[in-house]
């Protein structure tokens, strides 16, 4: 079946259950700013009227919001012959109705028409006067703009009945859901009931499913998307929410929508009529985020502890005393690390690199001394032993190794006439007179020829 009339799509707004329900808001509001909203129920609360009345008229704000979908539908497809880009540039339902109210078969007002400031941002109609210029859309006729002015009307006043509705259940959450009001307010718990379709719905909802309740897509026709929150609702952009810190909000956010799933299972079942849990879990989320929000601890700089360590057992003795003195800084090496203060030093290599000979040569008598020996690790020898010493030196010099026992030991020994020379250590002690007049006289003959 082709619809053609909007009367065959929009049945809500002609009917008779939402007259029904505007004339009783209007009466209960005047009885209860009579009475000064101090009135008790008597009975079990369902059974109460206005109790009823606020269910109905949170569900109904429900099917109004599909009801200005479909309005949102019908107008598209009518105005897409005259501008079909203003459906990807506005993409919600209720600016697209009063946008194409304004701007009608007239696309040059889109440019500087005040009315749209109102609802549209800067930027977005920017880009619809732009795309307005270039589009290749037809004029439309008197009847199709007549039926399309009629539908945005239609959507537009349903769209304040539905503000009216929310602003009656505000005024009474503290009758219906006193601890969800505790905590997010009465308007935010307001319109979280009338997104899920009223307390005991919301009472079933998970916590994740809580904290999506409101969330809107939105497009900005090309411009950067950085400063958009995606999956952020109602319970986000609740004042308890926007207090906190920025990048704290979702934490909190999340937090928040945990304790609403919780109090609006208490309201449900009808349970602290006064308000105390839902006061006692806002109580809880505050101290959570003050905890959150609270610098860190300041850390003390501590001192390193003083080592346990034992004593150590350390050797002494004349064996470490000598090896102290071996690798000790002989003085050849002192005077080449010493500088001089206010003198230029030529390189030792001359190549510029820097090495220098130091005080090598430069100060005292120009000797270079060996290193300090001390005097307790002079060797104590005998007198026996330095007599023999001498001995020896006296014979051409001290031998490089120890003397031997052997007759045929020898020796590699300098002395002063002729340098290096072998020398046979026992050949000094033994008596050599008869051995030189027997082989190196003068007068002497060969010794092993036999006489004839």
């Amino acid at each position: 079946m082709k619809v053609t009339s909007l009367d065959q799509l929009a049945k809500l707004f002609h009917s008779e259950r939402l007259q029904r329900i505007i004339r009783d808001m209007e009466v209960f509001d005047v009885r209860n700013q009579r009475d000064n909203y101090k009135r008790t129920i008597v009975g079990p609360v369902e059974a109460d009227p206005e109790y009823q009345l606020i269910v109905e008229a949170n569900n109904l704000a429900a099917e109004v919001d599909n009801e200005v979908a479909v309005i949102h539908r019908f107008v598209r497809d009518k105005y897409s012959k005259r501008f079909p880009e203003l459906e990807s540039l506005v993409v919600e339902p209720l600016e697209y109705l009063r946008t194409v109210k304004e701007v009608g078969n007239d696309l040059g007002q889109a440019k500087n028409n005040e009315v749209l400031h109102q609802f549209l941002t800067q930027a977005t109609i920017m880009v619809v006067s732009v795309t307005a210029s270039t589009t290749q859309g037809e004029l439309l006729t008197d009847k199709e703009l007549t039926e399309i002015n009629e539908a945005c009307n239609m959507g537009i006043e349903l769209n304040s009945i539905k503000l009216r509705i929310y602003e009656y259940v505000e005024s009474r959450m503290s009758f219906i859901a006193p601890n969800l009001s505790a905590i997010v307010g009465a308007s935010t718990a307001a319109k979280i009931m009338g997104v899920a379709g009223g307390l005991t719905n919301l009472s079933k909802m998970p916590a994740c499913n809580v904290l999506l309740l409101g969330s809107q897509k939105k497009t900005l026709g090309g411009f950067s998307q950085v400063t958009a929150l995606p999956h952020t609702g109602f319970i986000y952009h609740s004042q308890f929410v926007q207090d906190t810190p920025p990048d704290l909000r979702r934490k909190a956010a999340r937090l928040v929508a945990t304790k609403c799933t919780l109090a609006a299972r208490v309201d449900s079942c009808h349970e602290a009529q006064a308000g105390s849990v839902g006061i006692a879990l806002r109580q809880e989320i505050e101290k959570k985020i003050d905890k959150l929000t609270e610098p860190p601890p300041v850390k003390f700089v501590k001192p390193l502890p003083k080592p346990i360590e034992p004593p150590r057992k350390k050797r002494g003795g004349k064996r470490v005393r000598k090896m102290k003195e071996r690798y000790a800084m002989t003085e050849l090496r002192k005077q080449a690390n010493r500088l001089n203060f206010a003198e230029v030093e030529d390189d030792a290599y001359q190549e510029d690199l820097g090495y220098t000979r130091g005080t090598i040569g430069k100060g005292g008598t120009g000797r270079i001394r060996l290193a300090q020996v001390d005097e307790k690790t002079k060797v104590r020898i005998s007198k026996t032993l330095q007599r023999n010493l001498q001995k020896q030196q006296g014979w051409g010099g001290s031998t490089t190794v120890r003397r031997q026992v052997s007759g045929t030991a020898s020796s590699v020994a300098f002395t002063p006439l002729q340098g290096l020379e072998i020398v046979n250590p026992q050949a000094a002690e033994k008596n050599t007179t008869d051995t030189n007049n027997k082989y190196f006289s003068n007068t002497a003959g060969f010794v092993k020829i036999q006489k004839t």
